[in-house]
């Protein structure tokens, strides 16, 4: 199960999309016991979080606090994942800077967060190639393209 909370005065037209390709998502990975938050937030708030939790002075465009990373905390019948941070302002530039649509950054952008509360990460080549096929592969199977037409 999971939220969605769009913490800016911005309307986010993506929103309903993202619900149903995260819902597909869960599926996909067998994670339906799982708990997770999805926040958007501005540049503002995502630069604070960044400085204070991460100590990096700078914007970015997504930030997950997986707290399953505290093995001594297990629960019977459902995993507590954790949350995900997207600034909002920053994907809309990315899908301008790479040509995609917004729905494609947007989604993009959950589904990194979502495999970084899963253990996935990009620390070394391995990993980051194993993360990134894992994305490609779930954005792919919904149809959701690079080449989608741009909102």
């Amino acid at each position: 199960m999971f939220e969605i909370f769009n913490n800016t005065e911005k309307e986010i037209k993506e929103i309903e999309t993202l619900e149903k390709y995260m819902n597909f998502v869960v599926d996909k990975l067998g994670i339906a016991t799982g708990i997770f938050n999805i926040i958007f937030v501005s540049n503002d708030e995502i630069h604070d979080i960044n400085r204070e939790y991460r100590h990096t002075d700078r914007v970015t465009d997504v930030i997950s606090f997986a707290l399953e990373d505290n093995k001594d905390i297990v629960y019977e019948d459902f995993r507590l994942l954790g949350d995900i941070y997207i600034a909002i302002d920053v994907a809309y530039d990315q899908a301008k800077e790479y040509n995609h649509s917004r729905v494609r950054e947007v989604c993009f952008l959950a589904t990194h967060g979502l495999l970084h509360l899963l253990g996935y990460d990009h620390m070394n080549e391995e990993e980051e190639k194993e993360m990134f096929e894992k994305q490609e592969e779930l954005l792919d199977a919904f149809k959701i393209k690079r080449e989608e037409e741009k909102l």
